[in-house]
């Protein structure tokens, strides 16, 4: 099903221009996005379903994804190309299994399980980084 063409309100276009200047900050400062910002603010500010708002987020990751984050990370040499390269390629087939899955299964386990990775993510990199600053002094 195509989702229908909406009349966006001035309220409705501050609030995406708010959700795409923070993911993007999100994204350039820490490598996250689409997943983390994108999609919980589409569902939760704006009402959409967990579908509509995922495919919205892969929407906007397609084309430019990074560009002027990336170049920053290049010039300061924090790029492995070579990773990048094989996980680019091989995310290309993830993101088609995991649409297809997502979209044979109930929208709200799809949303239980992103909300069970995101804490898990969160919980890991808390501890990480409470060890990391413990380590730095």
């Amino acid at each position: 099903m195509i989702a229908e063409k909406q009349n966006m309100t001035a309220q409705t276009i501050l609030v995406l221009v708010l959700i795409g200047i923070a993911a993007g900050i999100l994204s350039g400062f820490v490598g996250v996005g689409g997943g983390v910002i994108i999609v919980p603010a589409l569902v939760y500010v704006l009402g959409m379903t967990q579908f509509q708002a995922q495919g919205t987020s892969l929407f906007v990751l397609l084309l430019p994804v990074g560009l002027l984050a990336v170049h920053n990370y290049w010039k300061s040499g924090n790029i492995n190309w070579q990773y990048g390269i094989i996980i680019a390629l091989t995310f290309v087939i993830g993101g088609y299994i995991g649409s297809k899955l997502a979209l044979r299964i109930s929208p709200s386990l799809v949303k239980l399980i992103f909300g069970v990775i995101m804490a898990y993510v969160s919980f890991r990199m808390i501890v990480s980084g409470y060890h990391g600053m413990r380590n730095e002094q």
